[in-house]
């Protein structure tokens, strides 16, 4: 583990978090929502983060697993931590209630034809959305460090994925913001707020490595965390696509993503 990319990572990890401002901000600038580049560049980052979860990272945790156990207990404790991750991920975002979930896809079409909401105080609406976020983002924040830590390539892949996954959650939170303050501005900053939760996922991630530093709960991480990855893709990142755009454009950019990814890490 090059412990030389903490620093890295945790940067890494804050600008996939921050890239929920960017959603909160399209609130300023723009007046449609693009579908197709949405659905296309969701699909993008469902490809890359499938394809490193299979083929780098599982794989890593096989291998480092496999030193300290036979070829078929590092198989299936490989698995055993893979379906971990899926179920922890599976059970945070069942805490999410159904209204509330930011997998739900709003529009900037919704914003400007929706109607401030007097009624809601911007303290409870922002707050409660603020805590939901908080708790979907949170394993995203994990995936995004500890591989970047693995492996800086990697990081940088899986950031840039995240990043594109979260500007619709930024929009998902300014429409909600704003339906309660008629304000842009602070739909604006609660959106940008509500992607800190991920470098907090990433501080988590660093008291896990500081506190069992040994290969083989790198190993346990790395398949926990392959796990989380494939989790938010076919549970976030594909629907997320799919709602945005035609099926076509989601599979398009799906495989593109692996393409890509593929030959990137080949290259690298």
């Amino acid at each position: 583990m090059e412990w030389s990319n903490i620093y890295l990572a945790f940067g890494l990890t804050l600008f996939a978090g921050l890239a929920t401002s960017i959603g909160g901000g399209i609130a300023f600038f723009a007046k449609r929502t693009n579908t197709t580049f949405l659905s296309y560049s969701l699909g993008f980052s469902a490809g890359v983060m499938i394809y490193i979860s299979f083929t780098e990272i599982l794989g890593e945790a096989n291998l480092i697993i496999g030193t300290y156990f036979s070829e078929s207990t590092s198989a299936w404790l490989t698995f055993m931590f893979f379906i971990a991750g899926v179920a922890i991920t599976a059970l945070i975002d069942k805490m999410v209630p159904t209204h509330e979930n930011p997998h739900e896809i709003r529009s900037l079409e919704q914003m400007d034809n929706g109607r401030p909401c007097p009624g809601r105080k911007l303290l409870r609406v922002g707050v409660f959305t603020a805590v939901v976020i908080t708790i979907h983002n949170f394993p995203e924040g994990i995936a995004t460090f500890m591989a970047a830590v693995s492996d800086i390539t990697i990081g940088v892949s899986i950031a840039l994925a995240i990043a594109i996954h979260n500007i619709p959650e930024g929009i998902a939170v300014s429409v909600p913001v704003y339906y309660a303050t008629g304000s842009r501005k602070k739909a604006f900053w609660w959106a940008t707020l509500s992607g800190l939760s991920e470098p907090v996922g990433a501080l988590f991630g660093y008291f896990i490595l500081s506190l069992f530093s040994s290969n083989i709960v790198l190993g346990y991480v790395f398949a926990i965390v392959a796990g989380i990855m494939i989790y938010i893709s076919f549970d976030a990142l594909l629907p997320a696509a799919h709602q945005y755009g035609k099926h076509h454009t989601t599979i398009y950019g799906l495989i593109s993503g692996i393409i890509v990814i593929g030959i990137s890490l080949m290259l690298i």
